[in-house]
């Protein structure tokens, strides 16, 4: 058991230091001149338009578009910012101009990508995305369209190899979908599957569908399938657009290149102060505590950067540095309040063991409400702020129906950092603290009141 005890301070500091490494360096591999990303690391961070840059564009109705409302101005601004967050872009610049009916969108440059397309870009974004379904191989008689018979699509896979495209009807689309697929399972005839103009699919109808759920299928990759997703979800735009390549500019940084090296200068500077500060008043503690942050910091990068598969790469603003700069400090308070808790016990007499392990019940239940707060502070702000269709968003549906979506990618940001953050504070500063400073207690060699706070005479 004692064992036991002394090994998990070094398990649990070599999972967290190996994590660091991967998360801020990465892995990737070149062949010849092509780099192979295996792990993304900060170098693969997507920066906002505030600090890298990026591209301005004008949307605006095609020739043949009468009629156009305010209303559909608005939707249309919208819609493009659903597809704009459903991309993790967060920190796009959206502006509406009703008198002349444009809609004007700044986006940052993607990082990691010399060859980084903005007219391809722009174009995706303006795409109409109307997905009809068709008796037969012609668009003469429509079967289900958009969102009223079209409830959601999600990206996956069949069979193990075959991307596709999931969707959920409503329950209107549920009863035609049944009622047609039922009529033309007893001739074999197809329902050809539409993106605007486009045949998508002309699946040949076996059997009735009756549970309200379909599947496009069309030689998808992972990418073209969540991309298609992404497009039914974020809707049809109510008129078509064009984009006027000639208008097409680049945004300069606000902050500048030579502001971001500033800043990770300036990182740099703020951390080891901090280590010099934990390390002097509270000794092995304040090591830990160290070895803890770098954790928790690297935790942060790994989920802006998408080194973990299954959450996407995610923009990176100011607001967004400014909330891990906020999460650090709620880190580093987190130490405090444990290590100054363990000093009070070694002070009072106890053993080394016993003020550890009082120091953590004291201390924990602070920690924790904080954290817990702050958690969910960031859950409100993603909710309210990001797109509709994220977990958040329909967390807090029952709260905010009675108010109009608003997507701010800059809060959004904020309150992603900020979450992550919070979270990273729970798990790395407290539970993987709590191991690490119980395996070193147990050494003779550190059963010492001076290392933890109290007077070096022991009394």
């Amino acid at each position: 058991m004692k064992k036991s005890k002394k090994s998990s301070f070094f398990i649990v500091a070599v999972i967290i230091l190996v994590f660091s490494y991967l998360s801020i360096f990465g892995v990737a591999t070149w062949k010849g001149d092509t780099k192979e990303i295996h792990i993304k690391g900060v170098n693969d961070i997507r920066w906002g338009i505030d600090i890298q840059g990026g591209v301005e564009a004008v949307f605006q109705p095609e020739k043949d578009a009468t009629n156009i409302t305010e209303e559909d101005m608005e939707k249309a601004e919208q819609i493009i910012k659903y597809r704009l967050s459903a991309k993790n872009i967060t920190d796009a610049e959206v502006d509406r101009d009703n008198v002349n009916h444009q809609v004007i969108v700044r986006f940052p440059w993607q990082s990691g990508i010399s060859d980084f397309d903005p007219v391809a870009q722009v174009q995706e974004l303006g795409e109409t995305a109307m997905l009809t379904f068709c008796e037969g191989s012609t668009q003469d008689n429509v079967i289900l369209s958009g969102s009223a018979d079209i409830a959601s699509a999600t990206s996956g896979v069949q069979d193990g190899t075959n991307y596709v495209v999931q969707l959920k009807l409503t329950e209107s689309g549920k009863q035609k979908f049944a009622a047609a697929t039922s009529r033309l399972a007893s001739t074999q005839g197809t329902i050809s599957i539409w993106l605007d103009q486009q045949m998508i699919s002309n699946p040949k109808v076996n059997a009735a569908i009756t549970n309200g759920e379909a599947i496009i299928e069309g030689g998808f990759d992972a990418d073209s399938a969540k991309d298609l997703a992404e497009k039914i979800n974020g809707g049809s735009l109510p008129f078509k657009i064009s984009v006027d390549n000639s208008k097409l500019s680049v945004v300069t940084p606000t902050l500048g290149s030579q502001s971001l090296s500033v800043m990770l200068i300036a990182g740099l500077i703020a951390f080891g102060i901090i280590v010099l500060i934990m390390l002097f008043f509270y000794r092995l503690p304040g090591f830990v505590a160290v070895i803890c942050l770098i954790g928790q910091i690297s935790l942060i990068f790994a989920c802006v950067s998408g080194f973990f598969p299954s959450f996407a790469s995610f923009t990176l603003t100011i607001p967004g540095i400014a909330g891990i700069i906020l999460s650090v400090g709620m880190g580093v308070d987190c130490n405090v309040i444990i290590a100054e808790r363990i000093k009070e016990e070694v002070r009072a007499g106890k053993t080394i063991d016993g003020s550890v392990r009082s120091g953590y019940d004291r201390g924990i239940s602070a920690v924790v409400d904080g954290n817990i707060t702050v958690i969910i502070v960031s859950v409100i702000l993603m909710g309210v702020f990001g797109p509709p269709s994220s977990i958040w968003a329909k967390l807090l549906s029952p709260l905010m129906f009675m108010f109009e979506s608003s997507i701010t990618g800059e809060i959004y940001s904020f309150g992603y950092t900020l979450l992550i953050g919070a979270i990273a504070t729970l798990i790395i500063g407290v539970i993987c603290s709590r191991f690490m400073l119980r395996g070193l207690a147990s050494f003779k060699a550190f059963k010492k009141p001076g290392l933890f706070g109290g007077v070096k005479n022991g009394k």
